[in-house]
């Protein structure tokens, strides 16, 4: 699987600690995010990310900021991204199994990393359920 991580300066440390993690589980993982501490705009990296999923480049997302928030809100501008801000293993879970959710967000100065990794191995390993949940993401889309 080839998936794609974001993050801005809150990330980092996550971020890299989340690569080892993803390669030992045998993904390939692009970068996308900033390398170092020093102050960024997370739309920038979070544009970069959505752009490489919508084109297929990238199989699954993942983007880290401070909150979530900011890269949660610019990633679901684009069209074809379903981003989940997940801050529990059942929300990442769901954001999944019902949602589809092709990019998981992680608030990073909110859970201790041994939660984001045990979000992220979640939101991998849950199918989407389909049935009723297909319908309405199938609304989702503005026309």
């Amino acid at each position: 699987m080839k998936i794609g991580i974001c993050n801005d300066h809150a990330g980092v440390e996550y971020k890299f600690k989340l690569i080892k993690m993803l390669r030992e589980r045998g993904c390939e993982v692009v970068n996308y995010g900033t390398d170092t501490e020093a102050s960024v705009d997370y739309p920038d990296f979070a544009h970069a990310l959505a752009t490489a999923v919508e084109k297929g480049e990238v199989e699954l997302g993942i983007a880290l900021c401070g909150t979530g928030n900011g890269m949660a809100i610019t990633l679901n501008k684009h069209q074809g991204i379903r981003a989940g801000l997940a801050w529990s293993t059942e929300v990442g879970r769901l954001v999944k199994a019902h949602n589809n959710a092709n990019v998981l967000v992680l608030p990073a100065r909110f859970i201790p990393y041994r939660l984001a990794s045990v979000i992220v191995r979640t939101w991998l390993d849950t199918p989407f359920e389909g049935g009723r949940h297909q319908r309405r993401i199938e609304k989702m889309s503005v026309k």
